[in-house]
């Protein structure tokens, strides 16, 4: 079993009532799940007769675009261009619409997506707080994280949590988010109430949910490097 994906990732649940295998949604690498009770040989063989799945759903997957010098990447309603700066002992910077990026370029995408990371949660901070205010809710407390399948959620504590790459997105369409999790602050739900305070706070919801459903497979594949079959 050789050729065997170098990146497979071997889970055990109890609780599972079959062998399953499946690719991550972010990374893209395999993911086997053992039942309670079958031996790891059988789920390897699982695998090895399931290759040309694997290798068909990969060849599916859009194709990554890292922050590299030279890549135009949006930015709001504005568009950036990476721009390598060898003397910038590894600071990234904006000067006009270039995001200036010091240091070795095989640090480039993760210092960008570090600065991205910033940036999104101090736009998604202050506009989850100016919609709290207007409901009067408040938000104690907002993280950026790298979810896979959301692009926000609210707990109940009232900590919400971002997708980071948000921030690619046109202005209305993070807005659109942040007023959507801060009116979960007052209904954890999807009904009637939760969507007509929705309305209260944006003239439209459903543009920025409608640009999500069409773009948001597009905004994922940036600052991603999926790793090799």
């Amino acid at each position: 079993m050789n050729d065997l994906p170098s990146d497979l990732k071997i889970i055990r649940n109890p609780r599972a009532r079959r062998l399953r295998l499946r690719l991550d949604r972010r990374e893209g690498f395999p993911v086997l799940t053992l039942p309670k009770g079958v031996p790891e040989r059988t789920g390897l063989a699982f695998v090895q007769e399931n290759l040309d799945w694997i290798r068909d759903r990969r060849a599916e997957r859009p194709d990554p675009i890292p922050f590299l010098p030279g890549t135009r990447i949006p930015f709001g309603d504005r568009e950036l261009l990476i721009v390598r700066t060898p003397d910038g002992r590894g600071n990234t910077r904006l000067n006009d619409d270039c995001l200036l990026v010091g240091g070795d370029e095989t640090h480039c995408n993760r210092r960008v997506t570090d600065w991205l990371k910033v940036r999104a949660r101090e736009r998604l901070k202050q506009r989850s707080l100016f919609h709290a205010d207007r409901i009067g809710e408040t938000v104690s407390r907002v993280r950026v994280a790298d979810q896979s399948s959301r692009w926000g959620s609210c707990s109940g504590r009232g900590v919400l949590s971002f997708n980071w790459r948000l921030i690619l997105a046109p202005d209305h369409v993070l807005d659109y988010v942040a007023a959507h999790e801060v009116a979960h602050l007052r209904e954890m739900n999807h009904g009637p109430r939760f969507h007509a305070l929705l309305a209260t706070l944006l003239a439209d919801p459903r543009q920025g949910d409608r640009w999500l459903s069409r773009n948001g497979p597009q905004l994922r594949r940036y600052g991603m490097v999926l790793a090799d079959s």
